[in-house]
């Protein structure tokens, strides 16, 4: 009987999302992957880190360039007063 090995994906904890997502929207800049890591008040395994940057890109609250990564999401309320403001969206 042959053994087989499988691989499993290892998924981030819902800490160490809200870690990535409050570094990167305090950076209010845009910055490369290196700089965040460094950012990071703890280590965090390259892979589950971009794990997480998918999700937040897929869900709309970074955007990702060959330049760096850039938080852009913004709370309801925040849109409020953009669109009182004028901006159109």
């Amino acid at each position: 009987m042959k053994s087989v090995q499988v691989q499993l994906m290892h998924s981030p904890t819902l800490n160490t999302v809200l870690m990535v997502e409050r570094t990167l929207e305090q950076a209010k800049e845009l910055m490369k992957l290196s700089e965040l890591k460094a950012r990071l008040p703890r280590k965090v395994m390259h892979s589950t880190l971009l794990h997480i940057l998918d999700y937040l890109q897929q869900s709309g609250k970074i955007f990702v360039s060959a330049r760096g990564i850039a938080w852009v999401y913004r709370q309801p309320a925040q849109m409020e007063k953009l669109k009182a403001r004028g901006l159109e969206i």
